[in-house]
């Protein structure tokens, strides 16, 4: 059996499941709030803990290779980090109009 298959038990891939179905939940919450500043930091800080995860199983623990099957999620995290910290600026622009507006 490979190494990676015989390092995982039941109780590790449930762990990665529950923690895959938060993250979901939480990215869902933010797309359905998306002013909500905190649930946007939150929902950003997701998908970096998604990108060191899997990058640090591939280059530290050398326990996943470098396929499709992990490629997919490295490029979906890294593009979503892009995407949202471009739009982080337009919450800011839109938190500073708000602002302007009560004075």
């Amino acid at each position: 059996c490979s190494p990676l298959l015989c390092t995982v038990n039941g109780l590790q891939a449930r762990t990665f499941g529950v923690w895959t179905l938060l993250s979901s939940v939480i990215r869902c919450l933010c797309a359905i709030d998306i002013r909500n500043r905190t649930l946007y930091y939150i929902t950003l800080f997701t998908f970096f803990l998604a990108l060191v995860h899997f990058l640090s199983e591939v280059f530290i623990y050398h326990t996943a290779a470098l396929t499709i099957g992990v490629m997919a999620p490295l490029m979906v995290a890294s593009f979503s980090i892009l995407g949202m910290l471009i739009g982080l600026q337009y919450l800011e622009v839109e938190a500073l109009a708000q602002n302007k507006k009560k004075n």
